[in-house]
């Protein structure tokens, strides 16, 4: 991860990343993405980007272990967290979903997770405290509530899967108002020049499109042009 392109994946949104890894594999199918309608805490904020840290947690029942290694397994989550490489984002699967009810990412939470350096969360479960939530630590989450339940830590450094998405420890994680994408590690070198070559390509239609006297016959130009930019 360089910091030309750390910079360049905060600026552009997660279905661009999602058309970019299409362009850098030539070909279309990739599936490595959430499924369904998620909220974004803080929609104008930009992308989160950044290596998982990943954990499970639940809420609706109370932990059946000791309240000695619940206490443990928590203090071991937030030093696990601490101690991310930046970039990081913290990935958190609630084991209760569909029926998430504990609104691990409130206030407190964000502002001990931005305070760590990490550069926003992602989640399946629950979101509260959205007008007091701290600025730079977007959150992009299942659904939001009022209250916390019986929240406690579940797992942490396991694979979790948020809505459709398999994400492991340390995968790269570009997330925000439509969802969350895993860019393969494979690609990651290739990730700027697609970026950069799918704008290029993207403005042959809407430059065209724009202009006055648009019609089938121009678009039709446009779109071949475009088809062969993009091989």
């Amino acid at each position: 991860m360089t910091p030309s392109l750390l910079a360049l994946l905060r600026k552009v949104d997660t279905p661009t990343v999602c058309n970019a890894i299409e362009m850098a594999q030539g070909k279309r199918g990739f599936d490595q993405f959430t499924r369904g309608t998620m909220f974004c805490s803080a929609p104008s904020e930009g992308a989160i980007v950044g290596f998982a840290r990943t954990a499970k947690i639940a809420a609706v029942q109370p932990p059946s272990e000791a309240p000695e290694v619940i206490r443990q397994r928590r203090m071991d989550y937030y030093r696990y967290m601490a101690e991310a490489p930046a970039p990081s984002v913290a990935v958190v699967e609630d084991v209760d979903f569909p029926s998430c009810i504990g609104a691990y990412w409130g206030e407190i939470n964000t502002s001990v997770h931005k305070g760590f350096g990490m550069a926003g969360a992602l989640t399946n479960g629950v979101m509260r405290d959205l007008g007091d939530m701290p600025q730079g630590f977007p959150v992009i989450a299942g659904s939001i509530g009022p209250s916390h339940g019986f929240v406690h830590v579940r797992e942490i450094d396991t694979p979790v899967s948020i809505f459709g998405l398999t994400v492991n420890p340390s995968d790269l994680i570009h997330a925000d108002r439509h969802g969350a994408v895993v860019v393969p590690a494979d690609l990651i070198d290739q990730l700027k020049h697609a970026i950069l070559k799918l704008f290029e390509t993207e403005r042959i239609i809407l430059n065209a499109a724009s202009e006055p006297g648009f019609n089938f016959e121009k678009f039709e130009i446009a779109w071949a042009a475009f088809e062969k930019a993009r091989v």
